[in-house]
C-alpha cells in the first residue's frame, strides 16, 4: 500500500484536471476547465493552452494528444457535447459533434490509438446526468473514428467512462462507472467491437473512472469517491494499491447508490487526507514508474512511485 504522507504534488491553479497524460519529455498534461489543457514542465513551469473561442466555454473532460502536438478534447457540457481540437494557440474547432444523425451527449472520454482510430464515450444520454448514477441504468455508448467516419460501436454500457486499447491491439478496455464492472471488447478489423466480456466487477465505495496498462499484464484502475488505485490482474484479482477516504463518509454515498439516490453532492463532497477525488492514472517519468493521478476537485497533480512500470502510451513521443 502506498503511504500517503509519501505522495508528492505538481502545479496549481488548475480546474478541474480530471484527466491527465505523461509523454517521455517529461511533460505532464491535464485537461483544464478553464478552457482547454495545461502542460507541466519537467521544471514545474506551467502552460496553458486555452480557447480563445469565446463565448463557447468549453469544458474538456477527457483529452487525447495527437502527433502534431495539438489535441482533442471532449466537451462535457450542462446539456451538450461533441469532440473539438484544440491547437496550441487557442483555436478550437469541431472534430466530431453528431453520430448516426444525433447530436452526442456531453461527452466524457477521448483515446487514440495506434492506427489513428479515435475512441470516444459518452456516459449516459440521460440529463441531468447525475440521474444515470445507478445500478440499473446502462445507456452509455462508445463511439469509433476511423477513416470511413464516425459510427456507434457498443451501446447499453453503465455509464461509459474511459476506454483504452490494450497494447497488443486486439481489445478494447472500459470502466462501467455505475454497474461497477472493468469489460473489454474484441476489436475486429473494421473497427467494429464484439465478444464483450467483464474482466471484474468492483464492490463497496469502489467507482471505477480511469485506467491504463502495466508493464506485468495488469490494468490500473482509479475510483472516484473512496480515492482508490486498483490493481486488477490478468485473472480480474484486484489489489488496492493507494486508498485516501473516510470510511463513514464512503458509507454514507454506498448507502445512496444502493437505494438509487446518488447525485452530485455525492461526488462534489469527498472527505480525505491528501487526495481530493482522484478519476484517472498516468505512468511517467524516465522509467514510466511515476504514476502521476488526474483529479476531479483538486488544482494540482497527486503523484507517487510505482513498483511496476507503466506500458509506454501511443503518445509517448508525440511532444515537442
Amino acid at each position: 500500500m502506498v503511504d500517503l504522507q509519501s505522495i508528492q504534488f505538481l502545479g496549481g491553479g488548475l480546474q478541474r484536471p480530471e484527466c491527465v497524460l505523461c509523454t517521455r519529455a517529461g511533460y505532464i498534461y491535464a485537461a483544464d476547465w478553464r478552457g482547454g489543457v495545461s502542460r507541466i514542465a519537467p521544471n514545474g513551469e506551467l502552460l496553458s493552452y486555452l480557447s480563445k473561442s469565446a463565448p463557447f466555454q468549453i469544458k474538456p473532460n477527457g483529452i487525447a494528444l495527437l502527433p502534431d502536438g495539438n489535441f482533442l478534447l471532449t466537451h462535457l457540457g450542462a446539456d451538450d457535447g461533441g469532440v473539438y481540437h484544440l491547437d496550441r494557440q487557442g483555436n478550437l474547432k469541431p472534430f466530431l459533434l453528431e453520430v448516426d444523425g444525433a447530436p452526442l451527449p456531453p461527452t466524457n472520454y477521448v483515446h487514440l490509438d495506434a492506427n489513428n482510430r479515435v475512441w470516444i464515450t459518452v456516459s449516459t444520454r440521460i440529463s441531468p446526468r447525475h440521474l444515470a448514477y445507478r445500478k440499473d441504468n446502462a445507456d452509455g455508448f462508445i463511439v469509433m473514428v476511423d477513416d470511413k467516419g464516425a459510427r456507434v460501436v457498443a451501446d447499453d454500457l453503465g455509464y461509459t467512462n474511459e476506454c483504452v486499447v490494450h497494447p497488443g491491439g486486439e481489445w478494447l478496455y472500459v470502466n462501467e462507472t455505475f454497474t461497477r464492472r472493468l469489460s473489454r471488447f474484441s476489436i475486429a478489423g473494421d473497427g467494429s467491437l464484439c465478444n464483450k466480456e467483464i474482466i471484474t466487477e468492483f464492490g463497496h465505495g469502489v467507482f471505477p473512472d480511469g485506467l491504463t496498462f502495466a508493464e506485468d499484464g495488469s490494468v490500473y484502475v482509479t475510483s472516484i469517491v473512496s480515492n482508490r488505485v486498483i490493481r486488477v490482474d490478468e485473472n480480474g484479482g484486484q489489489t488496492v494499491l493507494l486508498e485516501d477516504n473516510d470510511a463513514q463518509h464512503v458509507d454514507w454515498v454506498e448507502r445512496a447508490f444502493q437505494a438509487s439516490e446518488m447525485g452530485r453532492t455525492h461526488l462534489d463532497q469527498v472527505k480525505s487526507q491528501r487526495l481530493k477525488n482522484i478519476s484517472s492514472l498516468a505512468f511517467g517519468g524516465d522509467d514510466l514508474k511515476t504514476a502521476f493521478l488526474g483529479c476531479l476537485l483538486g488544482d494540482q497533480i497527486a503523484y507517487f512511485h510505482s513498483d511496476v512500470a507503466g506500458v509506454p502510451p501511443v503518445h509517448w513521443d508525440y511532444d515537442d
